[in-house]
Protein backbone atom coordinates (compact mmCIF):
# COMPACT_ATOMS: atom_id res chain seq x y z
CA UNK A 1 0.00 0.00 0.00
CA UNK A 2 2.32 2.18 0.96
CA UNK A 3 4.71 1.43 -2.33
CA UNK A 4 1.50 2.70 -4.36
CA UNK A 5 1.28 5.80 -2.68
CA UNK A 6 4.52 6.48 -3.08
CA UNK A 7 5.02 5.33 -6.89
CA UNK A 8 1.79 7.45 -7.31
CA UNK A 9 4.00 10.81 -5.43
CA UNK A 10 7.19 10.28 -7.66
CA UNK A 11 5.05 9.78 -10.69
CA UNK A 12 2.16 11.64 -11.48
CA UNK A 13 1.69 10.22 -14.63
CA UNK A 14 0.02 7.18 -13.16
CA UNK A 15 -2.95 9.57 -12.09
CA UNK A 16 -6.28 9.48 -14.42
CA UNK A 17 -6.06 12.57 -16.73
CA UNK A 18 -9.56 12.49 -17.93
CA UNK A 19 -10.58 14.05 -14.68
CA UNK A 20 -8.14 17.11 -14.92
CA UNK A 21 -9.25 20.16 -17.25
CA UNK A 22 -7.05 22.04 -19.21
CA UNK A 23 -5.65 25.03 -17.65
CA UNK A 24 -6.47 28.88 -17.98
CA UNK A 25 -4.01 31.15 -19.69
CA UNK A 26 -4.51 34.66 -18.98
CA UNK A 27 -2.97 38.41 -20.03
CA UNK A 28 -1.40 40.69 -18.14
CA UNK A 29 -2.58 43.84 -19.12
CA UNK A 30 -5.52 42.45 -20.67
CA UNK A 31 -5.02 43.40 -24.07
CA UNK A 32 -4.09 41.44 -27.31
CA UNK A 33 -2.59 43.86 -29.37
CA UNK A 34 0.73 46.00 -27.88
CA UNK A 35 3.04 48.61 -29.21
CA UNK A 36 6.37 47.18 -30.76
CA UNK A 37 8.75 47.29 -27.58
CA UNK A 38 6.26 46.26 -24.88
CA UNK A 39 6.56 43.12 -22.84
CA UNK A 40 3.44 41.51 -21.14
CA UNK A 41 2.68 38.47 -18.69
CA UNK A 42 1.23 35.64 -19.18
CA UNK A 43 -0.17 33.01 -16.56
CA UNK A 44 -0.75 29.60 -16.51
CA UNK A 45 -3.59 28.25 -13.79
CA UNK A 46 -4.58 24.87 -13.67
CA UNK A 47 -3.71 21.54 -11.91
CA UNK A 48 0.02 21.31 -10.79
CA UNK A 49 1.36 17.98 -8.98
CA UNK A 50 2.98 17.62 -5.76
CA UNK A 51 6.33 18.59 -4.77
CA UNK A 52 7.74 15.13 -4.72
CA UNK A 53 8.65 14.10 -8.50
CA UNK A 54 12.10 13.26 -9.89
CA UNK A 55 11.40 15.72 -12.52
CA UNK A 56 10.18 19.37 -11.05
CA UNK A 57 8.11 20.29 -14.78
CA UNK A 58 5.39 22.21 -13.60
CA UNK A 59 4.13 24.17 -16.82
CA UNK A 60 4.87 24.14 -20.32
CA UNK A 61 4.56 26.88 -22.60
CA UNK A 62 4.65 26.97 -26.22
CA UNK A 63 4.78 29.63 -28.89
CA UNK A 64 2.72 28.37 -31.85
CA UNK A 65 4.06 24.66 -32.21
CA UNK A 66 7.55 25.90 -30.70
CA UNK A 67 8.57 24.56 -26.86
CA UNK A 68 9.66 27.44 -24.94
CA UNK A 69 12.53 26.84 -22.28
CA UNK A 70 10.18 28.37 -19.07
CA UNK A 71 9.15 26.10 -17.06
CA UNK A 72 7.54 28.47 -15.05
CA UNK A 73 4.05 29.42 -13.90
CA UNK A 74 4.62 33.20 -15.46
CA UNK A 75 6.47 34.00 -18.01
CA UNK A 76 6.98 37.87 -19.62
CA UNK A 77 7.00 37.88 -24.11
CA UNK A 78 6.71 40.43 -26.60
CA UNK A 79 6.99 38.38 -29.59
CA UNK A 80 3.96 38.46 -31.73
CA UNK A 81 2.09 35.15 -32.33
CA UNK A 82 -0.17 32.28 -30.64
CA UNK A 83 0.54 31.39 -27.10
CA UNK A 84 -0.50 28.21 -24.83
CA UNK A 85 0.27 26.38 -21.68
CA UNK A 86 0.11 22.87 -20.34
CA UNK A 87 0.40 21.41 -16.99
CA UNK A 88 1.32 18.31 -16.03
CA UNK A 89 -1.06 15.36 -17.47
CA UNK A 90 -3.74 18.31 -18.58
CA UNK A 91 -4.42 18.98 -21.80
CA UNK A 92 -3.46 22.05 -23.72
CA UNK A 93 -5.12 25.13 -22.84
CA UNK A 94 -7.30 27.71 -24.76
CA UNK A 95 -4.57 29.76 -27.41
CA UNK A 96 -3.50 34.22 -26.87
CA UNK A 97 -3.17 35.63 -30.23
CA UNK A 98 -0.94 38.59 -29.44
CA UNK A 99 -0.02 41.35 -31.82
CA UNK A 100 2.40 44.00 -32.19
CA UNK A 101 2.06 47.04 -33.59
CA UNK A 102 4.02 49.60 -34.93
CA UNK A 103 1.38 52.34 -35.94
CA UNK A 104 0.49 56.00 -34.37
CA UNK A 105 -2.80 54.25 -33.08
CA UNK A 106 -3.87 50.73 -32.30
CA UNK A 107 -7.95 49.45 -30.76
CA UNK A 108 -6.75 47.02 -27.44
CA UNK A 109 -9.60 44.65 -27.08
CA UNK A 110 -9.87 41.89 -24.72
CA UNK A 111 -8.06 38.36 -24.75
CA UNK A 112 -10.73 36.50 -23.54
CA UNK A 113 -13.95 35.65 -25.08
CA UNK A 114 -16.98 37.84 -24.10
CA UNK A 115 -20.24 36.54 -23.42
CA UNK A 116 -23.82 38.12 -23.52
CA UNK A 117 -24.80 39.95 -20.87
CA UNK A 118 -20.97 41.00 -20.16
CA UNK A 119 -19.40 44.34 -20.24
CA UNK A 120 -17.46 44.68 -23.68
CA UNK A 121 -14.70 47.48 -23.18
CA UNK A 122 -12.19 48.68 -25.54
CA UNK A 123 -9.65 51.02 -25.60
CA UNK A 124 -8.10 53.55 -28.26
CA UNK A 125 -4.44 54.08 -27.29
CA UNK A 126 -2.21 56.53 -28.97
CA UNK A 127 2.08 55.81 -29.38
CA UNK A 128 4.03 55.76 -26.32
CA UNK A 129 0.30 56.78 -24.39
CA UNK A 130 -0.04 59.94 -26.15
CA UNK A 131 -3.42 61.99 -25.86
CA UNK A 132 -6.04 61.36 -28.60
CA UNK A 133 -8.47 64.06 -29.59
CA UNK A 134 -11.55 64.15 -31.93
CA UNK A 135 -11.77 60.05 -30.72
CA UNK A 136 -14.31 57.64 -32.93
CA UNK A 137 -15.10 54.03 -32.58
CA UNK A 138 -16.47 52.47 -35.16
CA UNK A 139 -18.27 49.35 -35.80
CA UNK A 140 -18.43 47.65 -39.35
CA UNK A 141 -17.26 51.24 -40.67
CA UNK A 142 -20.92 53.20 -38.45
CA UNK A 143 -19.56 55.39 -36.27
CA UNK A 144 -20.92 54.24 -32.65
CA UNK A 145 -19.36 56.78 -29.98
CA UNK A 146 -17.20 60.14 -30.44
CA UNK A 147 -15.23 61.19 -27.16
CA UNK A 148 -13.77 65.05 -27.13
CA UNK A 149 -9.85 63.24 -25.85
CA UNK A 150 -8.80 59.45 -24.51
CA UNK A 151 -11.37 57.41 -23.09
CA UNK A 152 -12.33 53.87 -23.47
CA UNK A 153 -15.48 52.44 -25.07
CA UNK A 154 -17.93 50.69 -22.81
CA UNK A 155 -20.55 48.24 -23.81
CA UNK A 156 -22.37 47.26 -20.32
CA UNK A 157 -23.95 44.33 -21.47
CA UNK A 158 -23.46 43.02 -24.08
CA UNK A 159 -25.33 41.38 -27.14
CA UNK A 160 -24.94 39.31 -30.09
CA UNK A 161 -25.42 42.09 -32.29
CA UNK A 162 -22.29 43.86 -30.78
CA UNK A 163 -20.40 41.55 -32.60
CA UNK A 164 -18.09 43.05 -35.57
CA UNK A 165 -14.84 44.82 -37.12
CA UNK A 166 -14.06 47.45 -34.54
CA UNK A 167 -11.97 49.98 -35.24
CA UNK A 168 -11.18 54.04 -33.96
CA UNK A 169 -9.54 57.07 -35.26
CA UNK A 170 -8.64 60.11 -33.87
CA UNK A 171 -5.67 62.91 -34.04
CA UNK A 172 -2.84 63.50 -31.84
CA UNK A 173 0.13 66.43 -31.21
CA UNK A 174 2.72 65.38 -32.65
CA UNK A 175 4.10 68.46 -31.80
CA UNK A 176 1.26 70.25 -33.29
CA UNK A 177 -2.41 68.62 -33.40
CA UNK A 178 -2.07 66.01 -36.78
CA UNK A 179 -4.20 64.99 -39.36
CA UNK A 180 -6.84 61.74 -38.75
CA UNK A 181 -5.40 59.01 -38.06
CA UNK A 182 -6.92 55.45 -38.01
CA UNK A 183 -6.07 52.14 -36.07
CA UNK A 184 -6.20 48.64 -37.90
CA UNK A 185 -9.86 46.80 -37.92
CA UNK A 186 -9.99 44.48 -34.82
CA UNK A 187 -12.27 41.68 -35.10
CA UNK A 188 -14.76 41.44 -31.92
CA UNK A 189 -17.25 38.55 -31.18
CA UNK A 190 -19.68 38.12 -28.40
CA UNK A 191 -20.13 34.83 -27.46
CA UNK A 192 -23.78 32.96 -26.98
CA UNK A 193 -23.88 32.34 -22.62
CA UNK A 194 -26.54 29.64 -23.37
CA UNK A 195 -28.89 28.50 -26.27
CA UNK A 196 -32.88 29.70 -26.82
CA UNK A 197 -34.78 27.34 -24.44
CA UNK A 198 -36.88 24.87 -25.31
CA UNK A 199 -40.45 23.59 -24.20
CA UNK A 200 -41.28 20.25 -23.77
CA UNK A 201 -43.75 18.03 -22.33
CA UNK A 202 -42.09 14.99 -20.03
CA UNK A 203 -43.56 11.11 -20.93
CA UNK A 204 -46.08 9.55 -18.29
CA UNK A 205 -42.84 7.95 -16.78
CA UNK A 206 -41.66 11.25 -15.74
CA UNK A 207 -44.61 12.95 -15.12
CA UNK A 208 -46.44 13.21 -11.60
CA UNK A 209 -49.86 14.16 -12.33
CA UNK A 210 -51.27 16.32 -14.75
CA UNK A 211 -48.79 17.54 -17.82
CA UNK A 212 -45.38 18.29 -16.71
CA UNK A 213 -43.39 20.84 -19.23
CA UNK A 214 -39.47 21.52 -19.18
CA UNK A 215 -37.80 24.07 -20.25
CA UNK A 216 -34.68 23.02 -21.43
CA UNK A 217 -31.69 25.09 -22.65
CA UNK A 218 -27.81 24.16 -22.84
CA UNK A 219 -24.38 26.65 -21.32
CA UNK A 220 -21.48 27.16 -22.74
CA UNK A 221 -19.38 25.07 -21.68
CA UNK A 222 -16.98 27.85 -20.07
CA UNK A 223 -20.18 29.12 -18.45
CA UNK A 224 -21.51 25.82 -17.57
CA UNK A 225 -21.38 27.00 -13.62
CA UNK A 226 -23.56 30.21 -14.62
CA UNK A 227 -27.07 29.69 -12.56
CA UNK A 228 -29.91 30.01 -14.64
CA UNK A 229 -33.76 30.97 -13.52
CA UNK A 230 -36.83 29.87 -15.88
CA UNK A 231 -40.23 31.09 -16.20
CA UNK A 232 -43.12 29.45 -17.76
CA UNK A 233 -46.24 31.24 -19.78
CA UNK A 234 -49.59 30.55 -20.70
CA UNK A 235 -50.28 32.46 -23.99
CA UNK A 236 -49.42 36.75 -22.49
CA UNK A 237 -49.94 35.22 -18.90
CA UNK A 238 -47.34 34.41 -16.56
CA UNK A 239 -48.12 31.19 -14.92
CA UNK A 240 -45.18 31.00 -13.01
CA UNK A 241 -42.42 33.58 -12.15
CA UNK A 242 -38.73 33.17 -12.26
CA UNK A 243 -37.63 31.00 -9.86
CA UNK A 244 -34.88 28.40 -9.94
CA UNK A 245 -37.01 24.92 -11.51
CA UNK A 246 -37.06 24.24 -15.07
CA UNK A 247 -40.26 22.45 -14.95
CA UNK A 248 -43.61 23.12 -14.50
CA UNK A 249 -46.99 20.88 -13.67
CA UNK A 250 -50.13 22.04 -15.82
CA UNK A 251 -52.68 21.01 -13.01
CA UNK A 252 -55.31 18.48 -14.61
CA UNK A 253 -58.88 21.05 -14.10
CA UNK A 254 -56.80 23.41 -16.24
CA UNK A 255 -56.38 21.09 -18.68
CA UNK A 256 -57.97 22.51 -22.16
CA UNK A 257 -57.67 21.78 -25.56
CA UNK A 258 -55.46 23.55 -27.96
CA UNK A 259 -53.59 25.88 -24.94
CA UNK A 260 -49.89 27.07 -26.03
CA UNK A 261 -47.62 27.69 -23.49
CA UNK A 262 -43.82 29.46 -23.73
CA UNK A 263 -41.00 29.44 -21.45
CA UNK A 264 -38.05 31.94 -20.96
CA UNK A 265 -34.25 31.57 -19.59
CA UNK A 266 -32.41 34.17 -17.74
CA UNK A 267 -29.74 35.16 -15.70
CA UNK A 268 -29.97 35.42 -12.12
CA UNK A 269 -29.68 39.59 -13.08
CA UNK A 270 -31.41 39.18 -16.40
CA UNK A 271 -29.08 40.84 -17.76
CA UNK A 272 -29.79 37.46 -20.58
CA UNK A 273 -33.12 36.72 -21.13
CA UNK A 274 -33.86 34.17 -24.15
CA UNK A 275 -37.38 33.32 -24.61
CA UNK A 276 -38.99 29.21 -25.95
CA UNK A 277 -40.62 28.93 -29.31
CA UNK A 278 -44.75 28.54 -28.62
CA UNK A 279 -45.53 24.97 -27.03
CA UNK A 280 -49.10 23.83 -28.25
CA UNK A 281 -50.44 21.16 -25.98
CA UNK A 282 -53.18 18.47 -27.37
CA UNK A 283 -55.85 18.93 -24.19
CA UNK A 284 -58.10 16.53 -22.84
CA UNK A 285 -60.63 17.06 -26.46
CA UNK A 286 -57.90 14.71 -28.48
CA UNK A 287 -58.34 11.64 -25.45
CA UNK A 288 -62.42 11.82 -25.87
CA UNK A 289 -64.14 9.48 -28.27
CA UNK A 290 -65.84 11.61 -30.89
CA UNK A 291 -68.71 9.30 -31.33
CA UNK A 292 -69.59 9.37 -27.34
CA UNK A 293 -69.93 13.29 -27.85
CA UNK A 294 -70.67 15.75 -30.20
CA UNK A 295 -68.93 18.96 -28.39
CA UNK A 296 -65.04 17.69 -29.51
CA UNK A 297 -66.43 16.96 -32.61
CA UNK A 298 -68.00 20.53 -33.26
CA UNK A 299 -65.01 22.38 -31.73
CA UNK A 300 -62.31 20.49 -33.84
CA UNK A 301 -64.69 20.65 -37.36
CA UNK A 302 -64.00 24.73 -36.25
CA UNK A 303 -60.29 24.21 -37.09
CA UNK A 304 -59.14 24.48 -40.22
CA UNK A 305 -55.77 22.55 -41.36
CA UNK A 306 -53.68 25.53 -40.34
CA UNK A 307 -55.19 26.07 -36.79
CA UNK A 308 -57.10 28.79 -37.67
CA UNK A 309 -60.92 28.69 -37.39
CA UNK A 310 -63.31 28.59 -40.31
CA UNK A 311 -66.45 31.55 -40.86
CA UNK A 312 -69.91 30.15 -41.09
CA UNK A 313 -72.17 32.97 -42.42
CA UNK A 314 -75.92 32.44 -43.74
CA UNK A 315 -76.72 32.35 -47.25
CA UNK A 316 -77.18 35.96 -49.22
CA UNK A 317 -80.80 36.79 -50.23
CA UNK A 318 -81.25 37.20 -53.86
CA UNK A 319 -83.19 40.96 -54.13
CA UNK A 320 -83.86 39.51 -57.99
CA UNK A 321 -87.49 39.39 -59.27
CA UNK A 322 -88.53 35.62 -60.18
CA UNK A 323 -89.17 35.11 -64.08
CA UNK A 324 -92.10 33.04 -63.19
CA UNK A 325 -94.04 32.96 -60.34
CA UNK A 326 -95.38 29.67 -58.53
CA UNK A 327 -99.29 29.21 -57.41
CA UNK A 328 -100.16 28.33 -54.51
CA UNK A 329 -99.30 24.92 -53.33
CA UNK A 330 -97.44 24.23 -55.97
CA UNK A 331 -93.61 23.44 -56.00
CA UNK A 332 -90.39 24.88 -58.08
CA UNK A 333 -89.12 22.55 -59.97
CA UNK A 334 -85.67 22.01 -58.32
CA UNK A 335 -87.73 21.06 -55.07
CA UNK A 336 -87.57 17.55 -54.38
CA UNK A 337 -89.77 16.17 -51.20
CA UNK A 338 -88.86 13.40 -48.62
CA UNK A 339 -90.48 9.80 -50.70
CA UNK A 340 -94.02 8.73 -49.11
CA UNK A 341 -95.61 12.27 -48.76
CA UNK A 342 -96.48 15.50 -50.58
CA UNK A 343 -95.84 19.11 -50.23
CA UNK A 344 -97.58 20.60 -46.58
CA UNK A 345 -99.09 23.52 -46.13
CA UNK A 346 -96.45 25.08 -44.12
CA UNK A 347 -93.43 23.96 -42.05
CA UNK A 348 -94.04 23.28 -38.47
CA UNK A 349 -94.47 25.79 -35.65
CA UNK A 350 -91.45 25.21 -34.48
CA UNK A 351 -89.07 25.07 -37.24
CA UNK A 352 -87.51 27.47 -38.79
CA UNK A 353 -88.08 29.19 -41.93
CA UNK A 354 -85.56 27.83 -44.76
CA UNK A 355 -83.55 30.36 -46.75
CA UNK A 356 -85.58 29.74 -49.63
CA UNK A 357 -88.55 30.57 -47.86
CA UNK A 358 -87.12 33.84 -45.96
CA UNK A 359 -86.29 34.92 -49.52
CA UNK A 360 -90.43 34.30 -50.94
CA UNK A 361 -91.75 35.96 -47.89
CA UNK A 362 -89.16 39.29 -48.50
CA UNK A 363 -90.07 39.03 -52.31
CA UNK A 364 -93.54 39.42 -51.80
CA UNK A 365 -94.59 42.74 -51.10
CA UNK A 366 -91.97 43.77 -53.72
CA UNK A 367 -93.81 41.87 -56.46
CA UNK A 368 -97.28 43.19 -55.24
CA UNK A 369 -95.90 46.71 -55.48
CA UNK A 370 -94.74 46.03 -59.10
CA UNK A 371 -97.42 44.22 -60.15
CA UNK A 372 -99.99 47.61 -58.95
CA UNK A 373 -97.40 49.81 -60.59
CA UNK A 374 -97.38 47.79 -64.06
CA UNK A 375 -101.58 48.45 -63.59
CA UNK A 376 -101.43 51.67 -63.78
CA UNK A 377 -98.84 52.08 -66.61
CA UNK A 378 -101.07 49.93 -68.51
CA UNK A 379 -104.02 52.17 -68.05
CA UNK A 380 -102.44 55.52 -68.68
CA UNK A 381 -101.38 54.10 -71.84
CA UNK A 382 -104.04 52.60 -73.26
CA UNK A 383 -105.79 56.45 -72.58
CA UNK A 384 -103.15 57.88 -74.47
CA UNK A 385 -103.61 55.65 -77.44
CA UNK A 386 -107.23 56.45 -77.17
CA UNK A 387 -106.69 60.24 -77.39
CA UNK A 388 -104.61 59.75 -80.50
CA UNK A 389 -106.74 57.53 -82.47
CA UNK A 390 -110.36 58.99 -81.33
CA UNK A 391 -110.45 62.33 -79.54
CA UNK A 392 -114.11 62.56 -79.40
CA UNK A 393 -114.70 59.15 -77.78
CA UNK A 394 -111.86 60.28 -75.04
CA UNK A 395 -114.02 63.19 -74.64
CA UNK A 396 -117.05 60.84 -73.66
CA UNK A 397 -115.13 59.03 -71.64
CA UNK A 398 -113.73 61.78 -69.59
CA UNK A 399 -117.76 63.41 -69.42
CA UNK A 400 -117.69 65.77 -71.90
CA UNK A 401 -121.08 67.66 -72.66
CA UNK A 402 -123.24 65.20 -75.52
CA UNK A 403 -123.71 66.98 -78.83
CA UNK A 404 -126.10 66.33 -81.76
CA UNK A 405 -122.97 64.16 -84.24
CA UNK A 406 -122.08 62.27 -80.90
CA UNK A 407 -124.97 60.47 -80.27
CA UNK A 408 -125.34 57.32 -81.64
CA UNK A 409 -128.24 54.84 -81.44
CA UNK A 410 -128.80 51.48 -81.80
CA UNK A 411 -131.85 50.41 -84.22
CA UNK A 412 -133.56 47.72 -82.23
CA UNK A 413 -134.53 45.47 -85.70
CA UNK A 414 -131.59 45.74 -87.75
CA UNK A 415 -128.00 45.38 -86.96
CA UNK A 416 -126.88 48.89 -88.35
CA UNK A 417 -126.83 52.52 -86.13
CA UNK A 418 -128.39 55.50 -87.47
CA UNK A 419 -128.18 59.11 -86.22
CA UNK A 420 -130.61 60.28 -83.95
CA UNK A 421 -131.65 64.17 -84.61
CA UNK A 422 -133.01 66.09 -81.88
Amino acid sequence: MWALTALLLLDPFHAPPATLEKPTLSLHPPWTTIFKGERVTLRCDGYHPLLLELRPINTLWYLGHLLLPSHKKSIEVQTPGVYRCQTRGAPVSDPIHLSVSNDWLILQVPYAAVFEGEPLVMRCRGWYDKVVYKLHYYRDDQAVRYFHSSANYTVLQARASDSGRYQCSGTMRIPVESAPMFSSKVAVTVQELFQAPVLRVLGPEEARGGVVLRCETLLHPQKRDTPLQFAFYKYSRTVRRFDWGAEFTVPEPEIEELESYWCEAATTTRSVRKRSPWLQLPGRGSHLNPASTTAPALRAAALAPGNKPLSFRKPPVSRSVPSVTSAPNSTSAGLQFPAGGGPTAGPPACAPPTPLEQSARALKPDVDQLLREMQLLKGLLSRVVLELKEPQALLELRGAPETPTSRFAMSPGTPETTPVES
